[in-house]
């Protein structure tokens, strides 16, 4: 589940159980990523309120299609799964997969595809974006504003799939529910434990 050993609830101080209390009355259930900020709750916290911060200016499926697309470029499955998921109660499930794979679906605007690739460059290579990046987004009709909140957003998601992928949080259980051929998409870093990886093998 981590690379680390995490507290329990059973365990927990008073902040850390208030934490985990949030999580579970939220999800129904203690996600594995909260466990791995049980030594520094305060820490979830200031996270949480960053991208609430970042989020309230941004509509739900611009937040999910920029934090989708900045999981799965930075490799994380437990985000792009996240996120994928709440993106299909937003818009047409089978576009999901082409968006990821870098493909153009027809139910995406022009000014999202561009947000898509703008948020795929920034979270592989922030330096790599020119002037040039940002007028294509201005020229669908995106202000300076909307185009920092696209930003932003990747940022954020940087932060939390680095803490996750280097203290190796695992993907909930509850993904194993998605549909396979989404789930597979969404794969793009450790597989999700139970579901068999590339080579066959169950993973664990």
């Amino acid at each position: 589940m981590a690379f680390i050993r995490t507290i329990p609830p059973e365990q927990a101080s008073e902040a850390l159980r208030s934490m985990y209390e949030r999580q579970r009355a939220h999800f129904g259930y203690l996600p594995n990523y909260a466990m791995v900020f049980c030594y520094r709750p305060e820490v979830m916290a200031a996270w949480a309120a960053l991208i609430g911060c970042i989020r309230k200016h941004v509509e739900p499926r611009r937040f999910e299609l920029v934090t989708l697309s900045a999981a799965h470029a930075l490799e994380n499955t437990y985000c792009a799964l996240a996120h994928g998921k709440a993106l299909a109660e937003l818009m047409d499930a089978e576009d999901i997969p082409a968006i990821v794979n870098g493909g153009q679906p027809r139910g995406l605007s022009a000014a999202e595809h561009e947000i898509v690739r703008l948020a795929r460059k920034v979270a592989r290579d922030a330096r790599s974006v020119s002037a040039g990046d940002i007028a294509r987004l201005r020229d669908c009709g995106l202000s300076d504003a909307e185009i920092f909140d696209v930003v932003a957003v990747t940022a954020g998601r940087a932060f939390f799939t680095k803490i996750l992928d280097g203290l190796g949080a695992d993907a909930d259980p509850v993904y194993l529910e998605m549909a396979a051929p989404l789930r597979h998409a969404l794969t793009v870093g450790r597989p999700v434990p139970g579901t068999p990886p590339a080579d066959g093998r169950t993973a664990a």
